[in-house]
């Protein structure tokens, strides 16, 4: 699959219905800037939304995924090409996120146990002019700690296809107008 057309496409089709990626996405219940990843072929939309820009459109996922209207005699062979790259892909997608996943739990595992070892070569507190400088070295360490495994859990959620919505309002990705 030809991310990159497929995104020329769905963008064709969205300005023949007259719609902004606004409207559309939220007939879609999606973001704009979710549409402008398609559109961009940052992403690949999820086949709910696929059934319902099939829908939208009047075209069958198929060609969605080809980038292109199909003639009868070209539907069956588009249909084999699509399948067996859809197929390869979420091969390739699964030992990827495997990977990645390993690679965040062993992250937040290296950081508990750097803020632990931060925490034990402390020294004791008769050692200190001031309690006080312990406690505040203490929380640092904890505060990267967290702040570490949570940056750790919001890629591992991003990855996972959960897209924080935030309250300011999202432009194009590719900082082109939108319509």
């Amino acid at each position: 699959m030809d991310m990159k057309k497929i995104g020329v496409f769905l963008r064709e089709l969205r300005k023949e219905q007259g719609l902004t990626q606004e409207e559309l996405g939220e007939k879609l219940g999606v973001t704009n800037k979710t549409i402008s990843r398609w559109e961009t072929g940052v992403y690949l939309p999820p086949v709910e939304c696929l059934k319902l820009l099939s829908e939208e459109y009047g075209l069958t996922i198929n060609e969605l995924l080809c980038g292109q209207r199909l003639e009868e005699q070209s539907y069956q062979s588009a249909a084999e090409q699509t399948i067996a790259s859809a197929l390869e892909r979420s091969e390739w997608s699964e030992k990827q996120e495997k990977q990645f996943e390993k690679r965040i739990i062993v992250l937040m595992v290296f950081n508990t146990l750097l803020a632990l070892g931060i925490i034990r070569l402390l020294p004791d507190a008769a050692q200190w002019e001031s309690v006080v400088k312990e406690i505040i070295v203490l929380v640092l360490v904890l505060l990267l700690f967290t702040i570490s495994n949570a940056l750790a859990m919001v890629a591992l959620a991003l990855r996972n296809g959960v897209e924080p919505e935030f309250p300011v309002k999202a432009t194009s990705d590719s900082g082109q107008d939108e319509n």
